[in-house]
């Protein structure tokens, strides 16, 4: 009982504020997942994947990147969790940092994949292929000098081109649009970070548990930094409609608040997710909204660099594959 102390015990859920900020959270979370069902995905390639979008950098070199980010971010959460244990999965900031490293641990598997492949990515006469991949043939080709002709074989489609292990592009699998809905979530969720910490909690919040130090320095800024320099040197589609999964990440950790709280812990992480205020359902919905402009941060970034690179490098960056 005393986890209840200093609060209102079972009264504390009874006002009027938790059902309309629960509907706040309920209703992005079906906004998103209906945005998630209903609009159909760009097909999303191998290619996209492991290849940079320079010409003049090998393959390795982005995963010899990844491997790099991985391996600097994982000793600081090694760190935070050995300092407060599994406290430290109290802030959304460690939710996302974990989130980042996730995506740079798969893409450096799919980039290793992916340049191991290389020499042999040629699919198998039934056009199968196991692990990350399937084949796909773009329907524009990727060559100009290339042609196919079909012919029906005992009930298989067969592809015959005298360049075809050009022209045939493999796609992604379940791993791949994994690995690429973990990068957009964290995309969003790095920008609302750094910003939440560096511009509310750093300012206005000084105890304990928002100290300031290197480490949480550090974890909210190179978050960013190495997504960031990833962003620079990989090909991946940036889709506006997964900003869903990040507003759904973000549900996710606000019910696990609301959860534990339910269960007897009293303090909230985040003083604006609070209930005991009339002011919170207007803080819970500027935060749903504030998803919208952090998302679309990052999208700007990614569509200036396949605006502007293309000028600024004609020779040597590659828009998309």
């Amino acid at each position: 009982m005393s986890n209840l102390e200093g609060d209102e015990g079972i009264g504390y859920w009874f006002r009027w504020q938790v059902p309309v900020c629960g509907l706040i959270i309920v209703g992005s979370s079906l906004v998103a997942f209906y945005t998630t069902s209903k609009v159909r995905a760009e097909p999303l390639f191998l290619n996209e994947l492991w290849k940079p979008c320079w010409r003049c950098i090998n393959p390795l070199w982005l995963l010899f990147y990844r491997l790099s980010a991985f391996i600097c971010l994982a000793p600081m959460l090694y760190e935070i969790v050995a300092i407060d244990g599994a406290f430290a999965f109290y802030f959304y900031t460690q939710w996302t940092f974990a989130l980042v490293m996730v995506y740079f641990a798969l893409a450096s598997v799919i980039s290793g994949y992916g340049c191991w492949m290389s020499p042999k990515q040629f699919p198998s006469e039934n056009g199968e292929t196991t692990g990350f991949l399937r084949t796909d043939v773009e329907g524009n080709g990727t060559t100009n000098t290339t042609t196919y002709r079909e012919k029906k074989i005992k009930g298989t489609t067969k592809l015959h081109s005298h360049h075809a292990e050009e022209a045939i592009r493999l796609r992604a699998g379940f791993w791949g649009f994994l690995t690429q809905i973990i990068y957009q979530t964290c995309a969003g969720a790095v920008i609302l970070t750094d910003i939440v910490f560096w511009c509310i909690l750093v300012p206005f919040e000084s105890n304990a548990h928002f100290g300031l130090n290197a480490l949480m320095g550090c974890m909210h800024t190179l978050n960013a930094v190495f997504l960031l320099l990833d962003t620079a040197l990989n090909s991946l589609p940036f889709p506006w409609f997964r900003l869903a999964y990040f507003v759904q990440w973000s549900c996710l950790y606000v019910v696990f608040q609301w959860v534990i709280h339910a269960c007897g812990f009293t303090w909230w992480p985040y003083p604006f997710l609070g209930l005991d205020t009339p002011w919170a359902p207007l803080w819970y919905f500027a935060l749903a909204a504030v998803h919208i402009p952090c998302y679309g941060i990052y999208a700007l970034i990614v569509k200036a660099k396949n605006s502007n690179f293309p000028r600024w490098f004609p020779g040597a960056f590659v828009r998309s594959y």
